[in-house]
């Protein structure tokens, strides 16, 4: 959606005299919020803005491929799609942190950036928590420019009850993937003390409540609140949403440890440095003897595991059926999601639009 990458450098721009007023000392924040927000598959926008479109076309007999609709209405579902993707930003960058990741599509993760300033200036301290720190305060400030730019778009809504309805979505959005991604770390740790019965319906709460509903479902919501749409309307998107988030949660699993880093911006197998306590791992520990068992757990989280031991674990990963395991379940995601689709009420436009974009967020490289 270009449009969206042309709002989110005009935000940007406005932003950069406001950091220097307070400080030159302050461009590393707009320059590296700008590079990251480069690019993108944008999904969230996709889905808040087909969210809306459906509701629309559904309500008010508007063909989302026909004539254009309200451009106050249409300004206020942009704008709140762009906020999504400054949230989504931001998202990344704690997440960085906390997986001690090195790269973000293709370029150094923002912490290392700080960590670079912090070495090239000389200057006093430890690099490492310089960019710890600055890392943290730029994925905070990215979290208020999403605030800004959905609060102006709600704000602009015509009705109040749609305003309202589209907060409370947001609201739980942001609830549920900050505890989900607490619910993720907690696995790296606490996973040794979890009996191994638990530990797949474990990695599949994480799913949910990390991706899922964040990724696909709240963006949908979104969007169909801002047009009004009914509780009814709401629900059939996330029984849209929701498998479909699964779905793409777990391709993100299989290219974290199997993606070509030329495509993904992303070292090879740097879920498996990274100790990922995925749906991918749980499945692999369930139907490999225990000698394996044992093996994979030693080796899944050393930072300074080699092209080989990576390679050896991706075997293992494969041999064990949980590879074909995992695509399976993304195809019955996808099945759950298209036969909600399928049943709903939206536009006959809408459901052909979110029948491709389910194909894209499942199929994709990257």
């Amino acid at each position: 959606m270009d449009v969206v990458q042309e709002r989110i450098d005009r935000f940007l721009e406005r932003q950069r005299p406001v950091l220097r007023t307070i400080a030159p000392d302050l461009d590393p924040f707009a320059l590296f919020s700008s590079d990251l927000l480069q690019g993108g598959k944008r999904f969230r926008a996709l889905f808040c803005y087909w969210g809306w479109q459906s509701v629309a076309g559904l309500d008010t007999g508007f063909d989302p491929l026909g004539s254009p609709p309200d451009e106050r209405a249409l300004e206020a579902v942009m704008s709140a799609s762009t906020g999504l993707e400054f949230f989504h930003a931001a998202a990344l960058v704690h997440d960085d942190i906390m997986d001690n990741s090195d790269t973000r599509r293709g370029l150094p993760a923002a912490h290392r950036r700080f960590e670079r300033l912090h070495r090239e200036g000389s200057w006093l301290g430890e690099p490492g928590s310089f960019g710890t720190s600055g890392a943290l305060l730029m994925g905070d400030l990215l979290l208020a420019w999403s605030d800004e730019l959905v609060s102006s778009a709600f704000d602009d809504l015509p009705s109040r009850d749609a305003a309202r309805a589209a907060r409370a979505e947001f609201n739980r959005m942001r609830t549920e993937v900050t505890v989900g991604q607490y619910l993720d770390i907690l696995e790296e740790s606490a996973w040794r003390t979890v009996p191994d019965i638990d530990l797949l319906p474990r990695a599949q709460r994480v799913i949910v409540y990390k991706s899922a509903k964040y990724s696909v479902e709240a963006p949908l919501t979104i969007g169909a609140a801002m047009a009004g749409g009914s509780p009814q309307a709401l629900e059939s998107l996330r029984h849209f949403g929701l498998p479909l988030g699964i779905a793409y949660q777990l391709r993100d699993d299989l290219l974290g440890v199997f993606g070509d880093p030329e495509v993904t911006g992303k070292p090879a197998g740097d879920d498996l440095r990274e100790g990922k306590r995925t749906v991918l791992v749980a499945t692999a520990r369930r139907a490999l003897p225990p000698g394996a068992v044992r093996l994979l757990d030693e080796l899944l989280g050393d930072p300074e595991l080699d092209d080989d031991q990576i390679a050896m674990l991706q075997a293992t990963l494969r041999d064990s059926g949980a590879v074909d395991a995992v695509e399976q379940s993304i195809a019955d995601q996808v099945e759950r999601a298209n036969h909600a689709l399928e049943r709903s009420e939206l536009s006959p436009s809408a459901r052909a639009q979110l029948s491709r974009l389910a194909d894209t967020v499942t199929r994709r490289t990257s």
